[in-house]
């Protein structure tokens, strides 16, 4: 069941949206209110999720708060790797949730949080460990990132290697799974912590590794799952097919399911992270995928997911 739509991925990093484009995220705030609304068209039961931020930053939601934003939303979300790439230490956990409690009454999800074994494994265990320790109980979602290594052979696609130097490599070893499949330390102690600890794993166009994520998944009793569906790769040929299939496969999780990457051809600049030009495109695309994969009747004779996933 999808639980919840997310739209876009970390808004405030240049990554995964350009804000040379869009300086003070005013196109953002359009589309986002206005996708908002669709997905609240077609089912009023889900809950609707502000693109989770990195880095954690109040002036962000104040600014999104500022644009009326939040009154389009239910939740908002964060996104913390302080042993990799944060300027924070793991043990200020805490301390950031609650900033962001500071400026918005809204639940706070952490929709990525994680730690990479590119120093070694037994960092990732035990920084898997602390953050279990530090934040089941205080977030009502938190999504480990993520399941398996990125295949090396695959660019991290919205990272910038130039850049970043070697801080850009640590995102092929976040997973509790190598990429030929074979565990990691982390993998037991995760399977300690779960359901309170969910997966966020992405899945790129025809992914090899769909159905094998899927077993792990309920192997490890995986409730929570965050994954995507790209705008941009709903423009391509047999994009329905795969997206069907993705579904499919992983029907049996609460699915957080977040909608981003501009289609090049929609982009005022060329780009997945560049804002489109024309923004009900993005709400037609949301509202699209909310009526096939989340159809408001599915959810007729239910309680209120949105008071559930409050708590």
């Amino acid at each position: 069941m999808i639980e919840a739509v997310m739209f876009w991925n970390e808004p405030n990093n240049q990554s995964h949206w350009d804000f040379e484009v869009d300086p003070d995220w005013r196109i953002f705030a359009e589309m986002v209110k206005l996708a908002g609304d669709a997905v609240a068209a077609e089912n009023p039961q889900l809950v609707r999720v502000l693109g989770g931020i990195s880095p954690i930053d109040t002036n962000f939601i104040r600014n999104m708060q500022g644009q009326e934003v939040l009154d389009h939303l239910d939740v908002v979300a964060v996104h913390g790797f302080p042993l990799d790439w944060n300027h924070w230490t793991i043990h200020e956990w805490p301390q950031k949730l609650e900033e962001i409690h500071g400026v918005t009454d809204l639940p706070v999800w952490i929709s990525e949080i994680g730690v990479s074994s590119f120093g070694a494994e037994e960092v990732q265990e035990w920084g898997l460990r602390r953050s279990a320790e530090l934040l089941i109980g205080r977030a009502p979602r938190i999504h480990w990132y993520s399941l398996y290594d990125l295949p090396r052979a695959w660019p991290a696609t919205t990272r910038h290697r130039e850049a970043e130097g070697s801080s850009y490599y640590r995102h092929f070893y976040m997973g509790l799974l190598r990429e030929n499949g074979a565990a990691k330390l982390a993998l037991k102690a995760f399977y300690e912590q779960t359901p309170q600890l969910g997966i966020c794993q992405w899945f790129h166009f025809q992914d090899h590794r769909l159905e094998s994520a899927a077993r792990w998944l309920r192997d490890l009793g995986v409730r929570y799952l965050r994954t995507g569906l790209s705008w941009s790769d709903s423009l391509r040929p047999g994009a329905l097919a795969w997206f069907d299939r993705q579904m499919s496969a992983l029907e049996d999780f609460e699915i957080t399911l977040t909608f981003c990457f501009t289609p090049e051809s929609y982009g005022v600049r060329p780009h997945h992270t560049s804002a489109p030009r024309h923004i009900e495109q993005f709400a037609e695309f949301c509202a699209a995928m909310t009526r096939r994969y989340a159809p408001g009747s599915a959810f007729g004779d239910m309680r209120s997911v949105k008071s559930v996933v409050r708590r």
